[in-house]
């Protein structure tokens, strides 16, 4: 259990400049940043190898103003990207906290390339649900697991130290400063780490079932899709210190999780002109307004089933995330050259889904809006051979969290920054607003990689650290 506990300053068996509690991607941008700056970093992580909620996602950061865009000939601009953050979260997040990630992002994309060789392009032939330009930058798998492997090469090779299989319970403050940490090992021993500065980049609560159904009880049944650690240490330790929160119902769900494969499925599945249907054959919601406010709609379905049905042209785009590629291997992705074959594979009464489809097609040629609101106009039409996906809603990651300010130190509920005390990912309050349908594709790993990078040369600063000459 989370713990705080007040210290001298004194009695600590090490020390370092900036300590990091978790070493995913926020963590890990933090501790190269903060290396950077001249700090002696020291990074703890529960796992025995250092991966995160970031290894389980498609790995794909959004930024406007890139080099990557540049170079594909993408127009974009950081206040467009701005405004879509704003406009899909309905207008509930902090203007300057959007502002503030949306400034820093790209740059640490261009940085990450050139400082530590992580080869960033841009995706350029499908566009996420609300976003006006294509801006999703990745690595050349599209996974999050290379993601993390590129990453923890990166700190490994600039001599960051990472301890693994070590547990943070207890923070220690004296007076107001958070001056270290108490961790523990599997074997029950402990350890108490002394700093000048602590980053928390342990991520959010999805992994508490308490948290979950108190914040977020519409998916207190849903599969968790997040990584088991990220139990709320963060906001409890914050809570337990007076730090203000905001938007703690705030999530990022999943509407394409294949079942019971686990695999995660791309939602161009969708974008590009797929639909879902239930295990009546029919539609039930608009698949259009996002992935992760669709999580509840199919969870709400019978068993929490429904089937993302597409073709063979939205499959090779799909192709190119190596999680659709395991899919395939491992049998998730039914195809069929007809009709009334995918109903069979799928075990849907035949008559149902040819007239869902034959609905589509209908929508699709005019170029209309159907009675879920969502717009058909230029999506083009499925054509054999038919794919489609068993597929199930999920709860990723929760987007509330701890207050932060321009450099992603914790604030107090009276406003007050704590000098030595940082935020970073899933750890901080994000920028999807207070629920599902606020989360903007990529706004996990946009906190991630900006509040990282500003946590990390944050901490460096106010741990006395000056960057080498």
């Amino acid at each position: 259990m989370a713990g705080i506990e007040a210290v001298d300053g004194s009695g600590f068996e090490a020390g370092c400049d900036v300590l990091v509690i978790g070493a995913g991607a926020a963590g890990l941008i933090a501790a190269l940043k903060a290396q950077e700056a001249g700090a002696a970093v020291l990074v703890v992580e529960r796992d025995p190898v250092a991966r995160g909620s970031t290894a389980l996602s498609a790995g794909l950061v959004p930024a406007a103003e890139t080099r990557f865009q540049r170079e594909a000939g993408i127009a974009d601009s950081k206040a467009a990207f701005a405004a879509d953050i704003l406009a899909k979260a309905h207008d509930e997040p902090d203007p300057q906290a959007v502002a503030r990630v949306v400034d820093e992002v790209g740059g640490v994309l261009e940085w990450l390339a050139d400082r530590h060789g992580l080869p960033f392009s841009v995706i350029d032939n499908f566009t996420y649900p609300g976003h006006s330009a294509r801006r999703m930058h990745g690595l050349p798998s599209r996974s999050g697991a290379e993601l993390m492997d590129r990453l923890r090469a990166a700190a490994e090779a600039a001599g960051i130290d990472i301890v693994t299989e070590a547990t943070a319970t207890t923070l220690y403050r004296d007076g107001d400063r958070i001056v270290g940490a108490g961790l523990v090992r599997p074997d029950g021993s402990t350890d108490r780490i002394g700093c000048r500065a602590l980053v928390l980049a342990c991520n959010g609560y999805g992994g508490n079932p308490d948290l979950v159904a108190a914040h977020i009880p519409e998916l207190k049944d849903a599969l968790y899709f997040g990584h088991p650690g990220n139990r709320g240490d963060a906001l409890l330790w914050g809570e337990a210190l007076g730090a203000a929160t905001r938007h703690l119902s705030g999530h990022q769900g999943h509407g394409s999780v294949a079942h019971p494969h686990g695999i995660l499925i791309t939602w161009a599945t969708i974008t590009e002109g797929g639909v879902q249907v239930n295990r009546d054959g029919v539609r039930f919601a608009n698949e259009a307004r996002g992935y992760s406010e669709s999580a509840a709609a199919v969870i709400a379905e019978p068993d929490g089933i429904a089937f993302t049905i597409f073709d063979g042209r939205i499959a090779a785009i799909a192709r190119q995330f190596e999680d659709f590629r395991a899919a395939e291997i491992a049998g998730a992705v039914l195809t069929a050259d007809c009709i009334a074959g995918l109903a069979g594979r799928l075990h849907v009464p035949e008559a149902a889904l040819a007239a869902t489809l034959g609905e589509i097609d209908a929508l699709k040629t005019a170029g209309a809006t159907d009675r879920f609101g969502r717009d058909f106009a230029g999506v083009p039409q499925l054509a054999p051979p038919y794919a489609a996906v068993k597929v199930t809603g999920a709860l990723f990651h929760t987007q509330g969290g701890l207050v932060v300010d321009d450099q992603a130190r914790v604030v107090s509920r009276d406003g007050r920054p704590f000098e030595t005390l940082f935020a970073a990912g899933g750890a901080a309050c994000g920028v999807s607003g207070a629920d599902a349908g606020g989360y903007l594709s990529g706004n996990g790993l946009l906190t991630a990689f900006a509040y990282g990078a500003l946590a990390g040369l944050g901490a460096a600063r106010a741990s006395g650290a000056s960057a080498p000459a």
